[in-house]
């Protein structure tokens, strides 16, 4: 069984359909979506929905991404773990192919990599392109790794290792962190091509260009603490 964690904050127009989503996919799997402090009308909507295959957790107040996959990672009962943004760009469709190397013992941990496929560029702002491609570069560069998508949402790996690395990051530098704390054990990270559907910050994007500064900062850190 894998244990999908959906961490989410102002969701209301999302979370009931990815939900959905990720319960139509065929893998065996529990749910656990943790509320962030929302302030939208997403925690009513939630309200009620916890049951065999979904368990909700409303954290008391805002304190980020990162936090609030602590909080689901806690909870957490399979074996595996995916983190499932709540926004729609990723499709749980790819479930498959992401668990296909860990299943098959190939790979430690995967990322779901957005533009391995071209066509995932179409709609994305120059902008975040631009940001992405400098956070994954500075990645490579600092660890001497081979990713084309640091910043993906998908990261997946077994329950067990993903408790190993002791996470203490509260915001989307959560990603950085998971990232370096992988790449200073010498894992090596096995990316898969995904599906993405990027949405503008009119439609509730909330990553800016000062998580992406966070982010620079986190991956040096720990490349210089080796922490």
């Amino acid at each position: 069984m894998i244990s999908v964690i959906i961490p989410v904050y102002n969701e209301r127009e999302t979370i009931l359909e990815i939900i959905r989503r990720v319960r139509a996919e065929a893998t065996p799997k529990e749910i656990v979506v943790v509320d962030d402090g929302s302030t939208d009308g997403t925690r009513d909507l939630l309200a009620g929905l916890s049951g065999d295959d979904v368990r909700v957790l409303l954290q008391p107040r805002n304190r980020g991404k990162g936090a609030a996959i602590r909080a689901g990672l806690a909870m957490a009962r399979g074996d595996i773990v995916v983190v499932q943004d709540a926004d729609l760009e990723l499709n749980p469709d790819d479930y498959a192919a992401l668990l296909a190397p860990l299943q098959a013992g190939t790979a430690e941990v995967v990322y779901g990599a957005r533009f391995l496929l071209p066509q995932n560029r179409e709609g994305y702002r120059l902008v975040s392109w631009l940001g992405n491609t400098l956070v994954t570069g500075w990645t490579n560069l600092l660890f001497g790794a081979r990713l084309t998508d640091e910043a993906t949402g998908y990261k997946v790996m077994r329950t067990a290792l993903l408790r190993s690395l002791n996470l203490a990051c509260d915001g989307f530098d959560f990603c950085a962190e998971v990232t370096a704390k992988l790449l200073l054990r010498g894992i090596t990270i096995h990316e898969v091509p995904v599906r993405f559907n990027p949405r503008t910050y009119v439609e509730g994007k909330k990553i800016g260009w000062r998580d992406g500064i966070i982010t620079l900062w986190v991956l040096l850190k720990f490349r210089c603490t080796g922490a």
